[in-house]
């Protein structure tokens, strides 16, 4: 996966307001290196990230309860919702999209995500079932190839990205998902069968790249960087000193590193976001002509304004060109 510039800038996923036309124009304008499909989930659960995830797995389907989506036998009415909210912006990006070559990106929740949002039919999330959290990898990596396919035939000239979201992904690791009471927790999943779920993901949807974006804390850098994935994207301010150790190995491994340096709940200029990425890039000591960056929002910008999430969006294209200068050669 490359690009023609040294450093890009992209957007993350959710956005603010009902219109998904407007949105992927201004995703196209703002994000030229790298455009994405946005997330609107002001239209309700079935457009968010569960939602939306929810609606594309293979031969699975879901419902919304009370306590959450929880998968049943048949299509309910929200399960419908959110394939045909899908459906529609899919058809709004193609006809978006005519003319365009290039990469373009979309994201999903990512299987261990799901697999702590999701309840099984019997009770409980299809965390706690080794054999369910088998089965919705599965579905999922399906889910994701036809919708591959599917893009390739509408948009031939459209290189795709698949980006997984794992914000639940720490907890999932350490064992702190709560359970329904909240009295009690979720046993942690081991790191083999974390790596193994995500390893045939992007092995099933090959040659097209995947990349993971992480908001939270805790983000497993070294069992990521193992499974084939071509990025990581992490939240800045919830980095640890010891992270950036992993993030300097990922980089030389060849993989791309998100740099979620825009705040979501302000506006910070362009000069304040470079500079917080060129910080502990020159402290990394990264080789320039090997460095793999790409400059984003910490996380989605549903939560800000229409307005601030332009602005936001404008501050990350700027701060890339600056980083882009900044680096010596």
């Amino acid at each position: 996966m490359t690009f023609e510039q040294p450093v890009i800038s992209t957007g993350i996923g959710s956005w603010p307001g009902t219109d998904i036309v407007e949105a992927i124009k201004i995703t196209f304008d703002e994000c030229p290196d790298l455009p994405y499909l946005p997330e609107l989930p002001a239209r309700g659960a079935p457009a968010g990230l569960i939602g939306r995830s929810s609606g594309i797995l293979a031969e699975l389907t879901v419902d919304l309860q009370p306590s959450g989506w929880r998968l049943i036998d048949g299509y309910g009415i929200d399960h419908r919702r959110a394939v045909g909210l899908f459906r529609d912006d899919l058809d709004q990006l193609e006809e978006q999209a005519q003319g365009y070559a290039g990469w373009f990106k979309i994201g999903f929740a990512g299987p261990w995500t799901l697999a702590a949002s999701i309840e099984r039919q019997r009770g409980g999330l299809v965390l706690s079932d080794t054999g369910a959290r088998r089965d919705l990898g599965q579905s999922l990596a399906e889910g994701l190839a036809e919708l591959s396919s599917e893009l390739n035939r509408r948009l031939p000239d459209l290189r795709l990205i698949i980006q997984l979201d794992e914000p639940l992904l720490p907890a999932v690791h350490r064992g702190s998902v709560p359970t329904a009471s909240g009295y009690g927790r979720y046993r942690a999943i081991d790191d083999p069968e974390l790596s193994e779920t995500l390893t045939q993901l992007v092995r099933r949807l090959e040659p097209h790249p995947v990349v993971l974006h992480c908001c939270a804390a805790g983000a497993p850098i070294p069992l990521l960087a193992g499974t084939g994935i071509t990025g990581i994207g992490l939240d800045l301010d919830q980095l640890r000193t010891a992270d950036w150790d992993g993030i300097g190995a990922a980089i030389e491994q060849g993989i791309w590193f998100g740099a979620g340096a825009a705040p979501t709940d302000r506006v910070i200029g362009p000069d304040a976001v470079a500079e917080r990425v060129l910080r502990p890039v020159r402290d990394l000591g990264l080789d320039p002509e090997s460095s793999r960056l790409v400059i984003t929002p910490a996380c989605g910008l549903a939560g800000s304004t229409p307005t601030d999430a332009v602005r936001i969006l404008h501050s990350v294209r700027r701060a890339a060109e600056i980083v882009a200068e900044e680096l010596p050669r």
